[in-house]
């Protein structure tokens, strides 16, 4: 045979390789598009298809003059799949840890745990757990789960059944019930300098996702208003919670394809929906005025320790509220930090609790009674009467302030100015009952105001503490009209005496003044809303000549209020607090306490051109005040007198020209005889 030939059995040889080849080809593409053609549809989809997210950010919370007090800051989320660590890089790992912020050995657990178990609880279990179930406390049900053979591994925090921790993203589990962990959260976020820092450690596996998270540029600063979200970024409270539907923004994707190596492959993105930024709510307070609110609470904090304070200053014209402050408050960016002894801080009391007003509630009986012409601020009542007919029957009296006895006739104006009890129940019996009661309607006692944050209480609420005259004992009547067995919010307050400082109308108390879209276009504007005309313009202004005496005479219960230069008008309250009283047969019943009070003074000026309201209500100031008695002309006057001056250069108020009055005494061309 010639040395150029190949021997015909090594011909058949490569001939049957060559075969084999083509046939295992031939099968090898037999299988994937033939017979297999589903399952590896479905890996290349489940490794190749891929969703990117992109974020949208969440609009800023801004006050009138454009100050930030809530917005939303570029960050990283840090995370780990620890499948792909190499434990050559582990010498990087202590560096990582400094630059989270985290514990070494914490960060060496997440690292070096690449599965949970789930394990699944027997029949025999689950039959015993639920016989159970119904009589057991959670504590005892939680000892009685540990005791079982129900958990016998590590519980996982997140699977497709439950579970709301979304730190840990799970594989599915295999036979064993084991789960690969794909991904663990290292940091909620840091910023971008610092992960750049981490990128340069190069650790396969860890990885970066751009998120936003939201800051509180002042910390407490209206906490009660902005509220806050918490850390899956749900709003829970304030303006976070209701205007939520204006900051959220709605978030985009891209759907797209990506190679072996985890990289996009840009040229087969099938679909694209960007994502469109929240608007910005602009709030109607002013931040130095939110300041000055909160620094004077902190100083009534400092000087009477109570249990709780409100100051609520608004502008009387619009019924925009310039500033709600409260105490205690807490820190917008640490609200998860507070104890649960110490949740109460972050209720908004100027909203949500009920109390007794005390003498500020006789503004609605002078205003009803002079509105409907039965009496004139020269009227006068004798307040020195222990009972009076009325429909027939003898009604006793409530006793006067601090045992003041008035040897003389009150006029309508002495009344008020001398926070007369006996006078304002006889006043409101000029009117009647059911007249009476609708005017405190009309004023807004006993009916939501609709203001959007601070868990107001519901109409419901508000008609079991103010309820119509046919449930009113013999008594009622004898002391609603001096601020007892009423109960209302500080805004509810603040609202009704702003319908004397606005002309007569009920405003709506707002907080939002306006939308605005990502290019700071302005997408819609609030205004004032007029809800109703409550009493004529003139019996308004009657009413602000009347209130003037509270601040004017040392023996006024507001001369404390009184701010040299300007037309003071407004209303002093005290207020005893219902404690328990532990009875001989051992329950106890809600009776008035003598020790313990609430005082208020609510006020406006200048009083013949109103430009700003305030309310200001402390809550058992009584220990650390002179003779033990916190009376409202005492702790609360001061402090609107301290604010008032400083807004005045502020909002350069201007004193008007006088009122025409002359000491206390109001000219009227009323005759209506006492």
């Amino acid at each position: 045979m010639s040395k150029g030939f190949a021997s015909s059995s090594r011909m058949t040889f490569v001939t049957v390789i060559i075969l084999g080849v083509f046939v295992g080809l031939g099968y090898r593409l037999y299988s994937l598009h033939v017979l297999n053609r589903n399952h590896y549809l479905t890996y290349v989809e489940h490794v190749r298809r891929e969703i990117i997210p992109t974020f949208s950010r969440r609009g800023d919370i801004r006050d009138i003059n454009g100050a930030l007090l809530a917005t939303s800051m570029s960050v990283v989320e840090v995370g780990v799949d620890p499948s792909v660590l190499r434990e050559k890089e582990s010498s990087q790992w202590p560096k990582l840890a400094e630059l989270l912020g985290m514990p070494f050995e914490q960060l060496k657990t997440i690292l070096t745990t690449k599965y949970r178990v789930i394990s699944k609880p027997s029949v025999k279990n689950q039959n015993e757990l639920a016989l159970h179930v119904d009589n057991k406390q959670p504590e005892q049900l939680k000892e009685k789960i540990s005791e079982s053979a129900l958990v016998t591994s590590i519980v996982v925090p997140k699977n497709e059944e439950a579970e709301a921790d979304d730190s840990v993203v799970l594989d599915e589990a295999d036979s064993t019930g084991k789960r690969l962990i794909k991904y663990a959260r290292l940091s909620t976020g840091v910023d971008q300098a610092r992960f750049n820092e981490i990128g340069k450690l190069k650790i396969h596996g860890v990885y970066g996702t751009n998120i936003y998270r939201r800051a509180y540029p002042h910390n407490e600063l209206a906490a009660h208003l902005i509220g806050y979200l918490n850390h899956q970024e749900v709003p829970l409270a304030g303006i976070e919670h209701s205007a939520n539907f204006f900051l959220r923004g709605q978030d985009g994707w891209v759907e797209t394809e990506k190679d072996g190596k985890q990289r996009e492959l840009a040229q087969f993105r099938s679909r694209e929906v960007p994502a469109a930024d929240g608007y910005t709510v602009d709030l109607s307070i002013d931040s130095a005025i939110q300041h000055l609110a909160e620094a004077e609470l902190a100083d009534i904090k400092e000087k009477y320790s109570p249990q709780k304070a409100t100051i609520i200053i608004s502008d009387p014209r619009t019924g925009f509220i310039l500033a709600m402050a409260n105490y205690p408050t807490f820190n917008l960016n640490e609200y998860n930090k507070l104890q649960a002894s110490e949740l109460a801080k972050m209720k908004n009391v100027a909203v949500a609790d009920l109390y007794e007003p005390g003498s500020v509630f006789k503004i609605i009986a002078a205003s009803a009674a002079l509105d409907d012409g039965v009496v004139n601020p020269t009227t006068t009542f004798d307040c020195t009467l222990k009972e009076i007919e009325y429909k027939g029957k003898i009604k006793p009296l409530p006793a006067e302030d601090k045992g003041d006895h008035f040897d003389h006739p009150l006029s309508v104006s002495d009344i008020i100015a001398r926070s007369s009890n006996k006078g304002a129940v006889q006043l409101a019996m000029r009117l009647g009952e059911e007249r009476y009661y609708e005017f405190m309607h009309a004023f807004g006692i006993g009916l939501p105001t609709g203001f959007p944050v601070g868990n107001e209480p519901n109409a419901r609420t508000f008609k079991i503490f103010v309820p119509p005259p046919k449930y009113w004992d013999g008594l009622t009547f004898t002391r609603i009209p001096m601020g007892q067995s009423v109960a209302v919010t500080a805004l509810q307050i603040h609202q009704a005496m702003g319908v004397i400082a606005s002309g007569g109308v009920l405003l709506k108390p707002q907080i939002i003044k306006r939308i605005c879209d990502s290019n700071g276009e302005i997408v819609y504007r609030f205004d004032k809303v007029e809800q109703r005309r409550v009493i004529k313009e003139s019996t308004a202004k009657t009413m602000a000549h009347m209130l003037l005496g509270v601040t004017s005479g040392a023996d006024s219960t507001g001369f404390r209020a009184a701010i040299p230069g300007y037309e003071v008008g407004g209303k002093t309250g005290t207020t005893q607090k219902l404690v328990p009283m532990q009875m001989a047969n051992g329950k106890s019943k809600l009776v008035y306490s003598k020790t313990h009070h609430v005082s208020s003074f609510v006020g406006f000026f200048p009083a013949s051109d109103p430009q700003v309201e305030i309310s200001v209500i402390v809550d058992d100031a009584d220990a650390r005040t002179p003779g033990k008695i916190g009376y409202g002309g005492i702790v609360a006057a001061p402090a609107f007198k301290h604010l008032g001056e400083q807004l005045i250069p502020y909002m350069a108020i201007h004193a008007p020209s006088s009122l025409g009055i002359q000491g206390r005494k109001l000219v009227s061309t009323q005759a209506v005889n006492p």
